[in-house]
């Protein structure tokens, strides 16, 4: 949509500057913890493990690092650092906006009071739980990297059984989001992958159902400082918001 410029659109953007930051080896080195804890041990038949390594590798975390991580899930690493658990925040940014934050944290107590700083100095604030994870579903989503042959990508999708797809043509970026059930995320990322798409990513995301349009600037400004100075806590792995920018 020409004018309108969604959040999950501008941390794309953005994640080409963050995948290079120290702090987001944390996260990711965290996410690999808890989907080997979930799961078992061994990538090739735990897919949440799997694509969380694969999202650490393409990051540049080290071999070693990753190893590690996987040990801590496990619970055979000799060091074992205090138990991870994951929690879902919520609350509101300026305008009324809804804001979704899973977290990983080995002490809510600090997460919180740094969550609700960051809402506080931002005109947000913090909300009860349930407060707005309403007006958003769970769903997986697959990116895929790239100029995309639409025919080609909708048969596959049907044959997958996809919800739906989002062509990307940006000027730095071309691609498409393909969305799908939970259950379906691993069954549709192989078969785009035996299609011969260039999957980049595969991922449970949150979804907003509908979208607060924004155009003040002082309020736009607002809210995607607050979005980063979520995102920039190391605690927090994925922030979701239902905000549109629209110029």
């Amino acid at each position: 949509m020409a004018g309108h410029s969604k959040w999950a659109n501008i941390k794309r953007q953005k994640a080409r500057v963050d995948a290079k930051k120290g702090k987001t080896f944390t996260q990711l080195s965290r996410a690999i913890i808890v989907a080997a804890r979930n799961g078992i041990p061994d990538p090739s038949a735990n897919f949440q493990l799997r694509t969380a390594i694969e999202r650490a590798k393409a990051a540049g975390m080290p071999s070693e690092n990753i190893e590690r991580a996987i040990q801590k899930g496990a619970g055979t690493y000799v060091d074992e650092e205090a138990v991870l658990e994951e929690i879902r925040y919520e609350g509101y940014a300026p305008g009324g906006v809804a804001v979704l934050i899973e977290a990983l944290t080995d002490n809510r107590n600090r997460t919180a009071a740094d969550l609700r700083a960051a809402f506080n100095k931002n005109g947000g604030r913090m909300g009860e739980t349930g407060c707005v994870s309403w007006m958003f579903e769970r769903k997986g989503v697959v990116t895929i990297d790239g100029a995309v042959d639409e025919e080609h990508l909708l048969e596959t999708c049907v044959n997958a059984d996809a919800l739906s797809y989002e062509i990307i043509q940006e000027d730095d970026y071309q691609g498409a989001e393909v969305f799908t059930t939970v259950e379906g995320l691993e069954r549709v990322s192989e078969a785009l992958k035996s299609a011969g798409f260039a999957v980049k990513d595969a991922e449970l995301r949150w979804i907003p159902k509908s979208y607060v349009e924004v155009s003040d600037p002082e309020q736009i400004k607002l809210i995607l400082r607050l979005m980063e100075t979520l995102e920039s806590l190391d605690d927090v792995q994925n922030v979701t918001a239902n905000f549109d920018i629209v110029t």
